[in-house]
């Protein structure tokens, strides 16, 4: 198992946490992960990451694929990594119906058609084979819409890529999981839990390999784990509670909050809507007070040395490649490198 760092997306203002994610260099690191959400974007840290950083992969987790065209977001990779030498692993998403259409100003849509789309036209610029064309539900390369000039015509990048830059998809839900398998080079889930992995998601993995012809071997699952070295564990769990109650009380409404539907999933489905329903009426202290500390040990490794030592062990033992460490804590950086590298 490899370990990653993810460093998220920033609040009212950037600030990279450069000593932690040079550490991580150092120690042999795999990956540093960059995010967005709808303040600053996941590419332009990364490219200033890159500079200062001399071997770890460069990822984003995740560019919102419904804020930029499939061209878009393949010439961003590119460019990215060739400046870093072939760094670049991209991680893209869809994000959610608020965010897409309330930040974005485009329609949600059809999730997996989308998505089919978008990973075949992106690989269809790194490969270089040919000029792009696509005619499909979702997108049409050239634009052939009624309000089309009618001079666009297939192009074929000018800059050279690596066309097997890998890419990763952000997905929760069973046939998004499935798509996920099929198409792309990685996994990149939110919430992870090694315990249920096998209930829950293990077949939906196993089916979209096997649509590729690939098998386990051939695909990186690299779920992000909130990472808090304390040994007061009631002060561990409560510093991971308010991501849990912000994602599965506040991002999306009833019925549309994919975070909800998974901790349902999970067993906790009277503990989500309670949450929700706290969170949704403006109580957010009371919701994160709702959240339990076994959902907290599901998804998350907290508390002591000797305690995070013994619980990486489910993980160790999953069909995980890549750990995604979420801390700001340069000791557990350190710690997890130690019990991992």
């Amino acid at each position: 198992m490899r370990l990653g760092l993810l460093v998220g997306y920033s609040g009212q203002r950037i600030e990279l946490p450069m000593a932690l994610i040079q550490e991580a260099d150092n120690l042999g690191y795999y990956a540093l992960w960059t995010s967005e959400a709808y303040g600053s974007d996941a590419v332009t840290p990364l490219a200033w990451i890159g500079a200062l950083t001399k071997q770890i992969k460069l990822g984003t987790a995740i560019m919102q694929m419904p804020a930029r065209t499939p061209a878009t977001t393949a010439m961003t990779a590119m460019t990215l990594d060739q400046l870093s030498g072939g760094r670049m692993l991209l991680g893209l998403g869809l994000s959610g119906p608020q965010v897409v259409e309330g930040w974005h100003g485009v329609a949600y849509g059809k999730p997996l058609g989308k998505t089919r789309e978008y990973v075949s036209i992106v690989r269809k610029i790194f490969a270089r084979q040919e000029p792009v064309v696509h005619d499909g539900e979702h997108y049409r390369i050239p634009y052939a819409g009624e309000d089309a000039t009618g001079l666009g015509k297939p192009l074929k990048s000018i800059l050279h890529s690596r066309p097997d830059i890998p890419i990763y998809l952000a997905s929760i839900g069973p046939k998004n999981v499935e798509l996920t398998a099929e198409i792309a080079d990685g996994w990149l889930p939110i919430f992870f839990s090694p315990e249920r992995y096998p209930d829950y998601f293990k077949a939906q993995v196993d089916a979209g390999l096997a649509l590729s012809g690939r098998t386990i071997a051939d695909f990186d699952i690299a779920p992000t784990v909130q990472v808090v070295l304390e040994d007061d564990l009631e002060m561990a769990y409560n510093q991971v509670k308010p991501m849990l109650a912000l994602y599965i009380g506040g991002m999306g409404a009833k019925g549309k909050n994919f975070y909800n539907d998974l901790a349902a999933r999970y067993g906790f489905e009277a503990e989500a809507a309670q949450i929700q329903d706290l969170y949704l009426a403006g109580h957010k202290a009371e919701a994160t007070a709702a959240v339990p500390n076994e959902l907290v040990d599901a998804v998350a490794l907290v508390g002591s040395k000797a305690r995070i030592k013994d619980r990486i062990q489910l993980w160790k033992e999953s069909e995980i490649t890549t750990l995604n460490v979420q801390t700001f804590d340069i000791n557990a950086v350190r710690l997890l490198a130690e019990l991992v590298l």
